[in-house]
């Protein structure tokens, strides 16, 4: 099975020890790690090629982008964006499910493009606060389970009665059908005769 792939997005030194707790704490969860990986760009091999390039890449081939939000907001290039901004931008644009959990409710503390940077994903989607590492995991899993029920990979009611939106009209077999309505009528027919010996009797 393809598992979905997951790009942590945020200034890495501020996010050290999130970043590489998060990644275990998925890959460490039965439920999660049997459906999604993580990306973090510091796991990298050194590599002869820009670094911009390649944490744009990975934001577009993956499938969810999160991103951790704190105070700082990054080395900006020439134009004042700094890799979270451009990661981000890059998930919008690639129109991958975008998950942004902001650190901490202080926002008079934060580098004004990285408040501004906050206030854009606030006017795009719904973000969740957190101060702790527990509180980031929990928050977490419920997104990822949140996402897996919506994207029809886990589900909480009767089986029979799931979604099944990959299903194309090709799949349905003619010869189950036949066998399947063959059964179901020799039911009626046995159906019918209990009935009709009952009333007999």
């Amino acid at each position: 099975m393809k598992k979905y792939k997951i790009f942590i997005s945020s200034v890495q030194e501020e996010f050290k020890k999130e970043r590489k707790a998060l990644k275990d704490y998925i890959h460490g969860d039965p439920l999660l790690r049997a459906f999604f990986e993580v990306f973090i760009f510091e796991e990298l091999p050194a590599a002869d090629l820009r670094a911009d390039k390649v944490y744009l890449e990975n934001v577009r081939g993956s499938d969810i982008y999160m991103g951790l939000f704190g105070n700082e907001y990054g080395i900006e290039d020439a134009g004042g964006l700094s890799p979270v901004r451009k990661e981000f931008l890059q998930a919008g644009e690639s129109g991958k499910h975008r998950l942004i959990f902001v650190k901490g409710s202080d926002d008079s503390v934060r580098h004004k493009r990285m408040l501004s940077l906050i206030k854009l994903a606030g006017k795009q989607l719904v973000r969740r606060r957190f101060n702790t590492q527990s509180e980031l995991n929990t928050a977490v899993y419920a997104s990822l389970v949140n996402y897996l029920l919506s994207t029809g990979k886990i589900i909480t009611g009767p089986f029979d009665s799931a979604h099944c939106g990959d299903a194309k009209i090709a799949d349905i077999s003619d010869g189950k059908i036949r066998w399947f309505l063959s059964r179901q009528r020799a039911r009626e027919i046995l159906f019918c005769l209990r009935t009709n010996l009952l009333l007999k009797s």
